[in-house]
């Protein structure tokens, strides 16, 4: 037991010892900022996360205002006016004195 004591006195009284422990935490401080589960991927993943929110959140508004317009439909409580409107554009036909006034806005949905 004496000669390991020596030997672990020596490697620890060492600078290549030292070298070994900073080298150490040189390599684990570079992954836990730049790697794989690191500090930078977590905030990439984090602004990922946002983005999406955004996304569902924007989907939703839009399937709230289609679910409003097909209530608009539905049989309880048609809307004449939503009814003929709907019919004009699917059946793209407008009445003999009437103009049509395109907007890009209303076309690209």
């Amino acid at each position: 037991m004496n000669g390991l004591s020596d030997i672990w006195s020596k490697i620890k009284g060492s600078s290549g010892f030292l070298f070994i422990i900073i080298l150490t935490f040189i390599y684990f401080s570079f992954y836990a900022v730049k790697g794989e589960r690191g500090f930078m991927r977590y905030v990439y993943l984090t602004g990922e996360v946002q983005k999406a929110r955004d996304v569902a959140r924007r989907y939703a508004e839009e399937k709230a205002g289609w679910e409003e317009k097909v209530r608009l439909l539905s049989a309880e409580s048609l809307d004449l006016d939503l009814l003929e409107e709907r019919a004009r554009i699917v059946l793209n036909m407008v009445g003999m004195d009437e103009f049509v006034i395109l907007d890009e806005n209303e076309t690209k949905k």
